[in-house]
């Protein structure tokens, strides 16, 4: 074993076990933490890709950065009362690290501006915590609001006295309502404690690769998922965290590998969405080749927790694994909602190890799943509580929580509630199987179908998401003083009557062999996207709102007279294909390159290039706009033939 940056500790537990006794013996102050946080000077905190060249910034330097732009910070804030609120709008970035701690370190509390909420919701909980300031990297605010560029890096470190107290935490607001979820470094100081029996159980998760573990930024430092499980966590350990500039598939690939990521912690969606890819590509290497992926997926069913097992994915899945991360992953996680089984076993068969966790604003990170079964992984249980955190099923199948790692206090519609003095109700339906926890879904979701049975759509959903289907949302609406649950059904806005015929037939045998045929009144087929903008889950109540209004787009079918049939139209297929790693008979004439097929820039120019070396014609700049689907590219290059 190399240089793990374990200081005078030879391994991993003891290191982890003196920080935290530390920790104990000094105090569970901000001030305590910081220090803590800071000890490990030539560790590096913090990695960023600049040009060909990597950025590193060890945790001695970014302290120094801190305390500098403290001294700044101080004078720009002297008005402003100790203990005050500053918000902190910003997205993950070193910025980001240096002002969360400046503003800690000058005696504020910071409030983390959740950037997926409207500007109404945040400006009520700016409203709600009484805040004095923020500071922003690009958004102005109500009240005065400052970038990081104006809290300059002083000449000398500033001296700290009285740190700040508490960081609110900003729930999703997907309920329509924010809560902001205050933690104190008592709280903290049990969320750390708590991640030791991790540390403690789990060989994977503290596996280095080249002696050195990182963790990729994708989740948001302002989510109490990215706060916690992420910076909180593994900076008071002394780890690496490495930038993530956009969420452009080439981009976290890219990233990954240039910087030997071993760690990524991220939302359902992107496992899906990196799932959904990985099938893609390899439908699109031919028949041949996609049968024997499914074949060795089964083989390797069979084969389960053995030696043999494992042996068999890190050999027979070694190219996939080549076009997904690479071999530097350590350890996966997923949080926040629902995860299908397919993409868990996906990444559990090919030797990754994707586990799932459980966590709330309010309550903080409360389990990970720690089994290295393969059967308990891939059906999405969440483990057990964590040290110092207690579970317990009530008599209507809701999820409650105690312990002292849970928030301090939430502030809901301006009123300040205390949650850490008993179980607090998730509203999370769960089961217990052997002390491992499942989640079912919210209780909120639950729709009473017509025979009294409650519908839980987390259950249902899942089955649904057959070929050609996007996304799929079972919604109970309301017809006057009836709900009726309806199925909305996303797909392509162009699919051919024929698909769409054959989907609806499958869809509904689906729903026959699912016992589901008097309960789900109604199949809706739309080309809107259920999940929008920087939204990472269903908001349910949003949907209902745009079904219960009328405000979906229905999909009309693309009829046989609308399509072209020739030779041109036949190669701009072939075009639009190869650009899009698409098959040609899966693009639509009149599907739009960017919109409807999700082409980029760089796809569209490269493919630019290709058309006009063919038919030699020159094509003018500017006319991506205008020239973006086959049909509009057929009509254009017939007239310059």
């Amino acid at each position: 074993m190399g240089d793990l940056g374990l200081g005078q500790y030879n391994t991993i537990k003891d290191f982890v076990q003196s920080k935290l006794r530390s920790f104990d013996e000094n105090g569970h102050s901000m001030e305590t933490l910081f220090s803590l946080m800071f000890q490990e000077k030539e560790n590096i905190l913090y990695e960023r890709s600049s040009g060909y060249r990597i950025e590193a910034f060890s945790y001695g330097e970014v302290e120094d950065r801190i305390l500098k732009r403290s001294a700044s910070l101080s004078k720009l804030l002297s008005d402003v009362e100790p203990g005050s609120v500053i918000g902190l709008s910003m997205d993950n970035s070193l910025d980001w690290i240096e002002c969360f701690w400046a503003i800690i370190v000058c005696g504020y509390r910071p409030l983390l501006i959740n950037l997926r909420l409207s500007r109404e919701m945040v400006e009520r909980a700016i409203g709600d915590c009484g805040a004095k300031a923020v500071i922003s990297d690009q958004r102005t605010y109500s009240i005065r609001t400052y970038t990081a560029d104006a809290i300059g890096y002083a000449d000398a470190r500033f001296e700290p006295g009285v740190f700040g107290t508490e960081i609110l935490v900003m729930s999703s607001g997907t309920s329509r309502r924010v809560k902001l979820c205050a933690y104190s470094a008592e709280e903290l100081y049990h969320q750390i404690k708590g991640s030791y029996g991790i540390v403690a159980e789990c060989d994977l998760i503290k596996r280095h690769y080249k002696d050195r573990l990182k963790l990729l930024t994708f989740l948001p430092f302002y989510h109490v998922f990215g706060l916690l499980a992420v910076y909180i966590w593994f900076s008071f350990f002394s780890r690496t965290f490495v930038e993530l500039r956009d969420m452009a598939p080439e981009t976290i690939i890219g990233t990954v590998r240039r910087h030997g990521v071993t760690h990524i912690f991220a939302v359902p969606l992107f496992w899906e969405k990196v799932y959904e890819q990985a099938k893609k590509t390899i439908h699109l290497r031919g028949e041949n080749t996609e049968q024997k992926f499914y074949k060795a997926m089964k083989l390797r069913e069979v084969l389960g927790d053995s030696a043999a097992g494992k042996l068999f994915s890190k050999l027979a899945f070694k190219e996939v694994r080549e076009n997904l991360f690479g071999e530097s992953i350590r350890f996966l996680i997923t949080g926040g909602s629902s995860v299908s089984t397919d993409a868990m076993r996906f990444f559990n068969s090919i030797g990754y190890h994707l586990a799932d966790g459980y966590g709330m604003s309010e309550i903080g990170i409360t389990s990970v799943e720690l089994s290295k079964k393969r059967s308990v992984l891939n059906a999405c249980f969440i483990g057990k509580p964590m040290d110092g955190v207690k579970y317990r099923i009530n008599a209507e199948g809701e999820l409650e929580v105690s312990g002292k790692a849970l928030a301090k206090y939430i502030i809901e519609d301006s009123e300040r509630k205390i949650i850490n003095n008993g179980f607090f109700q998730t509203h999370d339906l769960a089961v217990c199987e052997n002390g491992d926890y499942k989640i079912l879904g919210r209780r909120d979701d639950l729709i009473i179908g017509s025979s009294g049975e409650n519908l839980n759509p987390n259950l249902i959903e899942p089955e649904m998401l057959l070929q050609n289907v996007n996304e799929v949302c079972l919604i109970g609406a309301h017809e006057g003083a009836q709900i009726v649950p309806t199925l909305v059904i996303s797909v392509n806005a162009f699919i051919s009557a024929e698909k769409l015929d054959q989907l609806d037939k499958e869809m509904k045998a689906k729903i026959v062999q699912m016992h589901l045929s008097t309960e789900i009144r109604r199949l809706l087929y739309v080309s809107d996207r259920l999940i929008v903008g920087d939204e990472f889950k269903l908001n349910r109540i949003r949907l209902r709102e745009q079904l219960e209004s009328g405000a979906f787009t229905l999909v009309k079918p693309l009829d046989a007279d609308d399509r072209l049939d020739d030779p041109l139209a036949d190669r701009l297929k072939e075009f639009f294909a190869e650009a899009l790693r698409m098959k040609p008979e899966d693009i639509s004439e009149q599907a739009d390159f960017f919109l409807d097929l999700g082409g980029t820039s760089m796809d569209y120019f490269g493919m630019i290039g290709g058309i006009e070396n063919e038919f030699s014609v020159k094509i003018p700049a500017g006319q991506s706009e205008s020239l973006s689907s086959v049909a509009k590219f057929h009509e254009f290059l017939s007239d310059k033939l």
